[in-house]
């Protein structure tokens, strides 16, 4: 695969390596999602008599979903403060260089 000459080569494996990270968060969603409706289908299986039951897949639901909270955060920044700090930067950059270009220095 050719590499856009716009880009060097460490952002072309920056771009890459977060690309790989989000499929691997988007898999384990679906992993969450399907398993996790596989619970409640055996749920409902065995309440057969209509007799009010102890809702148990509440557990894994609960403790994965909290684990897939997390991977979404690390994956997409929410509390990413590299993420945020280089945003940052990038800003102050071109906030000095607007400066410099609008008093001539």
């Amino acid at each position: 695969m050719e590499i856009n000459k716009n880009y060097s080569e460490i952002e072309y494996e920056n771009a890459k390596k977060t690309v790989k990270e989000k499929i691997g968060f988007y898999w384990h969603l679906t992993s969450y999602i399907i398993v996790n409706s596989y619970l409640i289908f055996l749920y409902f299986q065995g309440k057969g008599d209509g007799q009010v039951y102890y809702f148990w897949p509440f557990w894994p639901i609960a403790g994965w979903g909290i684990g897939i909270c997390f991977h979404a955060i690390k994956i997409f920044g929410f509390f990413n403060t590299k993420a945020w700090e280089e945003k940052e930067i990038q800003k102050e950059i071109e906030k000095r260089r607007k400066e410099r270009e609008k008093f001539g220095i």
